[in-house]
């Protein structure tokens, strides 16, 4: 009789902290959901059926101009009770592993002077009829030349490696910079460079600007090409791309680099490979003598 008594002493708010809960689960009422709610929950249901990218919120519009009197958060909570969501491609190509290595982001006050001293990697998505699909690809940061891409219908690392080896067949780059994403910290991906002696660098959290030049590529390529034509296969898309790739790097004046095009600036320089094979130079094309004479400096 006691304890009861005590107990009745004990204020609301004491007897959660004591049992660890949040007091306003105490006022917590569920809600009832009522017939009218059933009426409205079966029209969301057919709206949904026939426009499945509609979100909540243009799913209320619909609903409102069919005469129904609803908010959105009551439209929102409907379709969380009947597990619907719109179809629509993730926003987030970057998705971290937070187990995986990061890496330095190397490029802050680094001077580009030159093609293959920085490469840029990132991943974008493009929608066909039956779905979305992903384009990865590779840019020089010095002549903004395409090194290589890659379409996928997988957001993995295996796409990226093999973007990354298109673009090995032509040259070998100091640094790579990409985001944080699971497919650039993976071990895969970490020991594919290490093995080609290419140093990584990553953007800082949040930070797209560190990959500013890939990040206007997408812009380029999408209001270029992808606006302007619906793809109906991956096929069709895949052909389309390596057409503008082509274009891009050999057509196409780019202003940054005062309406040359990446190609061009990209010839201006060549590797000159040492004959020990563990020193690469990189010079202007100059007249033989003149290469000659630098590589004999550079091995000296």
């Amino acid at each position: 009789m006691e304890l009861l008594e005590h107990e009745e002493q004990i204020s609301i708010k004491r007897k959660c902290e004591l049992l660890s809960i949040n007091r306003s689960s105490l006022y917590y009422e569920k809600k009832i959901v009522t017939n009218d709610d059933v009426a409205l929950m079966n029209e969301i249901h057919d709206i949904y059926c026939e426009y499945p990218f509609y979100g909540y919120r243009k799913i209320r519009a619909v609903l409102v101009s069919r005469g129904y009197k609803v908010n959105r958060k009551k439209v929102q909570r409907l379709m969380q009770l009947l597990q619907l969501k719109a179809i629509c491609p993730a926003k987030k190509t970057t998705v971290r592993d937070s187990k995986q290595a990061v890496y330095p982001y190397l490029l802050k006050n680094l001077t580009i002077t030159r093609p293959n001293q920085v490469w840029q990697i990132d991943i974008t998505y493009i929608k066909i009829r039956t779905g979305f699909v992903y384009l990865i690809c590779l840019i020089d940061v010095y002549s903004r030349r395409i090194m290589g891409w890659q379409i996928s219908i997988f957001l993995d690392t295996d796409a990226c490696e093999q973007a990354l080896d298109m673009a090995l067949e032509d040259a070998s780059p100091e640094i790579i910079n990409s985001d944080q994403g699971c497919q650039f910290t993976s071990e895969s991906w970490g020991n594919k460079l290490a093995g080609r002696s290419i140093k990584i660098s990553m953007d800082g959290k949040g930070r797209w600007a560190d990959n500013v030049f890939v990040e206007r590529l997408w812009r380029t390529v999408k209001y270029e090409l992808v606006y302007l034509h619906r793809f109906e296969t991956v096929s069709d898309l895949r052909n389309a791309i390596a057409s503008y790739v082509k274009f891009y790097n050999t057509q196409r004046p780019h202003q940054a680099l005062k309406y040359k095009v990446p190609d061009e600036i990209y010839k201006e320089f060549e590797y000159v490979k040492g004959i020990d094979k563990k020193v690469d130079v990189i010079v202007p094309v100059l007249g033989v003598n003149n290469i000659s004479q630098i590589l004999c400096e550079n091995l000296s």
